[in-house]
């Protein structure tokens, strides 16, 4: 009797015999994974264009569909990098009224190591070691002197262009760098100011401007700069770009150019102005950067290349940021030749560079203000300086400045726990650098900071 012939049993009734998909089982059980897998991004896939279809309906096929969002997103594997990008809110046209640059010097820099009244009596006395020597200091108004190591911005401090603010603090700051920090850059105590940096309030005084409007040179926004959309934070010129396979950078581009044209919604200028920031920054970095007047920048100079890039590239720059860390010297300290002052030279070579790579012309429309958390106190400690308060203020700036030593000062008779007292409110002064360089009222100048109260400081001649 013939013996039946056993059926093999399949792995599933829609699913060919396993054996049948491969020469052996190790194989066959691949591809049988892979047809797995692939009917079930079918079935996802499916699901998907059902709801987009849905969604036209309710759309009534108005400008960029849902559905074709989602299917040139799946396309292009990539997102245009940047909430940055798509929180661009105000980016429509730029006005022509300047740039300000904030250098923030991190850790608390002692501002009696680079100017300071000559030959004090109390400076003498409880800081014997770190006093401006008399011979090699730069002369500023009313019996200051400014350290050599800023000797590179001595033809604008000459030209009127260079100024000093002494004792510069406010009631709200303590000794702590988080706290302090936190506090200069937001313009007041968090609970004070919603969490919105004195810039990003600056900014949108302003009003509109490119995508390039404010920007922290670095790989993280400053809180100055928080709060709001608009703010770019970059290392680099060519750093702003899209991620990925390079191959795919300009459909990407593309894509997104696409999907958001038309859409009758406030998303599509601030995606377009996104755009246009890549396409400039996609330019200029291609051709490449080469400073005029043979300047070279080195150290913290680097960062200031960047922005003359950008501002010589027409990218219409505002508001940009710049932080510079190495201040708290609570050892080796060396005002004279020593670490804090190469500090200082490394600050003055890179903005000496800037303005002279600017040239008259770019560089009358642009302001660097500088300022970091808190001073150090009076007297020295051993090799260094502990935290304290009344830190001091640098403005360079391309419009002729009211002298070079501005602001109150009333001497050192009077010390607040060994500290300079507050003389000069920083917040005044940050406004008035702020309203001399973009022409705002004092009332603009007082939504800038919550809560503070606005006494101007006269900056500008």
């Amino acid at each position: 009797m013939e013996k039946p012939v056993r059926k093999q049993k399949s792995l599933h009734p829609e699913c060919p015999d396993l054996l049948r998909l491969g020469p052996n089982r190790f194989e066959a059980s691949l591809r049988a994974e892979a047809v797995a897998v692939q009917e079930e991004q079918k079935s996802v896939r499916n699901r998907y264009l059902d709801l987009a279809r849905e969604e036209d309906a309710q759309e009534d096929g108005r400008g960029v569909t849902r559905r074709r969002f989602v299917v040139g997103a799946a396309a292009t594997t990539t997102a245009l990098a940047t909430s940055q990008f798509l929180t661009t809110q105000a980016s429509f046209a730029a006005s022509p009224t300047g740039t300000l640059i904030h250098v923030f010097l991190y850790g608390g820099a002692d501002a009696l190591s680079l100017f300071a009244p000559m030959d004090d009596a109390v400076l003498t006395r409880v800081r014997p070691s770190f006093t401006l020597p008399t011979n090699t200091s730069l002369a500023l108004d009313r019996g200051f002197g400014l350290n050599e190591s800023f000797a590179p911005l001595k033809k604008y401090l000459d030209a009127g262009q260079l100024a000093f603010i002494p004792a510069v603090s406010d009631r709200r700051l303590d000794r702590s760098h988080f706290a302090a920090t936190d506090i200069c850059q937001l313009g007041g105590l968090p609970a004070e100011t919603g969490g919105m940096g004195w810039l990003t309030n600056l900014a949108d005084k302003l009003g509109p401007g490119t995508a390039f409007r404010a920007i922290g040179i670095g790989s993280t926004l400053p809180r100055s700069l928080v709060g709001g959309g608009g703010a770019l934070a970059l290392n680099s010129v060519a750093s702003l770009n899209v991620n990925g396979d390079g191959k795919f950078k300009q459909p990407t581009v593309d894509a997104i150019k696409a999907l958001f044209t038309g859409v009758n919604h406030p998303i599509e200028a601030p995606v377009k102005a996104g755009i246009d920031a890549l396409t400039l920054a996609s330019k200029l970095a291609q051709e490449g950067y080469t400073p005029a007047n043979s300047v070279k920048y080195t150290g913290v100079g680097n960062a200031f290349r960047e922005l003359a890039q950008l501002i010589k590239g027409g990218a219409n720059v505002r508001i940009a940021t710049v932080g510079m860390g190495g201040w708290d010297t609570h050892e080796n300290q060396g005002t004279r030749g020593g670490y804090v002052a190469q500090h200082f030279g490394e600050l003055a070579s890179g903005m000496a560079a800037f303005f002279d790579d600017l040239g008259p012309d770019l560089a009358s429309n642009v302001t660097i203000m500088v300022s970091s958390e808190f001073g150090r106190r009076v007297a020295e400690n051993g090799g260094g300086t502990d935290h304290g308060h009344g830190g001091g203020v640098v403005v360079l700036s391309g419009k002729k400045l009211a002298g070079k030593l501005l602001g109150t000062w009333n001497g050192l008779d009077t010390l607040i726990n060994g500290d300079v007292p507050e003389m000069n409110n920083m917040f005044s002064v940050f406004g008035s650098v702020a309203q001399g360089r973009f022409g705002l009222t004092d009332a603009e100048v007082g939504q800038i900071f919550p809560r503070q109260t606005y006494t101007p400081v006269k900056i500008y001649a």
